[in-house]
């Protein structure tokens, strides 16, 4: 029987924060990252950072926190996205495409 390794992906601080009425400051997100990071959550998906500068900000506060989970940020398959993620001094970036009739009505750099 094989070993399996079981790796967790926290995506708290970008699709938590996509509640309606939710809207944490950076220094907020940084508090939350390193609760995760004491947990042992293996990835932290810290943000969407072309969506604004402050996510940017609370983005490079989480990636310059020291922590042991690896940072990331979500970005479109768009070069300003993964530009933008890349900025942050993160780890990883998770590209994704628009698939549902909505995002693709409605997604535009």
């Amino acid at each position: 029987m094989s070993e399996r390794t079981i790796r967790v992906l926290d995506t708290t601080l970008r699709d938590g924060e996509q509640t309606p009425g939710v809207s944490l400051t950076p220094q907020e997100k940084l508090e939350i990252a390193k609760a995760l990071d004491r947990l042992g959550v293996d990835a932290i998906e810290a943000g969407f950072p072309i969506t604004s500068k402050g996510e940017q900000e609370g983005i490079r506060a989480i990636s310059k926190a020291g922590l042991r989970a690896e940072v990331c940020g979500l970005a479109r398959a768009e070069k300003a996205d993964i530009d933008a993620a890349v900025g942050c001094g993160i780890g990883a970036v998770h590209v994704f495409l628009a698939s549902s009739d909505i995002h693709l009505q409605t997604s535009s750099a």
